[in-house]
């Protein structure tokens, strides 16, 4: 049986990277949207690269023309080169609908964030969340998928660890499962052939922020030393940011400082184990 034509917007960041070498191994037809050819290097006769910005319309005409299904991981954590989060997250996103609705996709995936409805009021998922209003109102056949966040999320906990302590707001108990960009590439292109709408999806292993605190410090070597902070700090850290800082600043800050304090558990997915991770990137 034929495999889809696929096209890829977001190929080039992290997550997009393993969707890319994913569906090439199994075979579909990949194109990949970036912003510079040069800086892809990856060769397969499964693979066409295609110049474009998606935070301009004008250089979309016609990119879903022979394409099946439309898979974006397109979105940003930090504001940067003047681009907000509305003007990539939601904007560049519903640049990409249109042009499917116009060559008539079978199907747009976009990977959002979990929890994401209940987070409207922080900056990077108001851009998330409208961007998914606007997917569920296309017309398009569509699929959602929300992870929890990914190993490289967890670079904060590595870093405290670092330098020997790892501080946590309240007890340190909340438990969430952040998934390896390997494995969530495979539940993506799974998403291509099944019917599901909506996909909330973790990593294989639930563990509380004590734990993965514990496993940072070990990975560089450290003795087990976790300071718990009331939470009025949190609170106050999180006004104080969000009154005398632009939301270039604020917005992965209150994201970090919002999710820290909630349940974050998915369905556990995968192979790939936090702790290898950690003591790889630890090693490097």
């Amino acid at each position: 049986m034929k495999k889809e034509n696929v096209l890829l917007a977001g190929a080039t960041g992290y997550l997009g990277k393993f969707i890319t070498q994913e569906l090439i191994e199994r075979g579909y037809e990949t194109k990949i949207v970036v912003r510079k050819k040069e800086k892809v290097k990856l060769n397969a006769p499964n693979l066409e690269i295609i110049e474009a910005q998606v935070t301009k319309p004008e250089s979309l005409k016609d990119i879903c023309k022979n394409v099946d299904i439309v898979i974006s991981t397109v979105g940003i954590t930090r504001q940067k080169d003047g681009l907000t989060y509305m003007d990539v997250d939601y904007q560049a996103n519903a640049n990409l609908i249109d042009e499917a609705k116009k060559s008539r996709v079978k199907k747009f995936i976009y990977i959002s964030v979990l929890n994401g409805e209940k987070l409207r009021n922080l900056k990077i998922c108001e851009a998330k969340e409208k961007l998914g209003d606007y997917l569920k109102t296309s017309g398009l056949d569509y699929c959602i998928i929300r992870p929890n966040g990914f190993f490289s999320d967890m670079a904060d906990f590595l870093k405290m660890a670092k330098g020997g302590k790892v501080y946590l707001f309240g007890d340190g108990e909340l438990k969430l499962n952040p998934i390896h960009g390997k494995d969530l590439a495979k539940e993506v292109v799974n998403a291509i052939n099944q019917d599901k709408k909506e996909i909330n999806i973790g990593g294989p292993d639930l563990l509380s922020q004590n734990e993965i605190a514990k496993l940072a410090l070990r990975a560089y070597g450290k003795k087990i030393k976790i300071i718990h902070l009331p939470d009025w700090t949190r609170k106050l850290a999180l006004w104080c940011v969000r009154t005398f800082t632009s939301s270039k600043t604020y917005g992965p800050i209150e994201f970090f400082m919002t999710t820290m304090v909630m349940d974050m558990t998915a369905p556990l997915f995968g192979e790939e184990k936090l702790e290898f991770f950690f003591n790889n990137e630890a090693n490097k």
